[in-house]
């Protein structure tokens, strides 16, 4: 016995005809079912599937804040750009891009209509391990330097008259 992936992800949105157009038109799924006025479940609701993954919609009310928890769907780096036009063109809140260490990977992250964090994430597990460990790894210095009490890269070369370590 074993899990062996995710069924799928359920979004509650106060307008399923808008998240359909964002689900659509801004991420490219395609849209599989739609309850209309004959719910099977607890509310009229709609079904996409998503590079594989199957999201349902659901009408209720949305989320009463934002937070980071979120959905990251995996896209092609050279991808980014052309998924930025297509939601600022559907009027979602694309939010600026947070620090990120070198090989992490790009993303994008934008929230839905309904208070929903999802990023487009251009990278791979595995490529995150390697830069967080290569984050971890201290870069050798050359001979005769070192670093200072704040962990500042410090040079070996001769200090001013009067300053210096006394």
């Amino acid at each position: 016995m074993s899990i062996y992936g995710i069924s799928h992800l359920t979004f509650v949105v106060h307008d399923l005809d808008r998240t359909a157009r964002l689900l659509v038109e801004g991420l490219g799924a395609r849209e599989v079912y739609d309850s209309g006025d004959r719910p099977h479940s607890l509310s009229r609701e709609k079904f996409f599937e998503l590079g594989g993954v199957w999201i349902a919609a659901m009408e209720g009310e949305p989320l009463p804040q934002r937070s980071y928890r979120h959905v990251a769907f995996a896209v092609e780096a050279g991808d980014l750009q052309t998924y930025r036009a297509r939601l600022d063109a559907l009027g979602v809140d694309i939010l600026p891009p947070r620090p990120r260490i070198e090989g992490e990977g790009e993303s994008l992250y934008f929230h839905d209509f309904d208070n929903h964090l999802f990023e487009l994430h251009a990278g791979t597990l595995e490529a995150r391990l390697q830069a967080y460990r290569a984050a971890l790894t201290p870069t050798p210095l050359p001979s005769g330097e070192g670093l200072d009490q704040t962990n500042s890269r410090i040079s070996s070369a001769p200090l001013p008259p009067g300053e210096g370590l006394g």
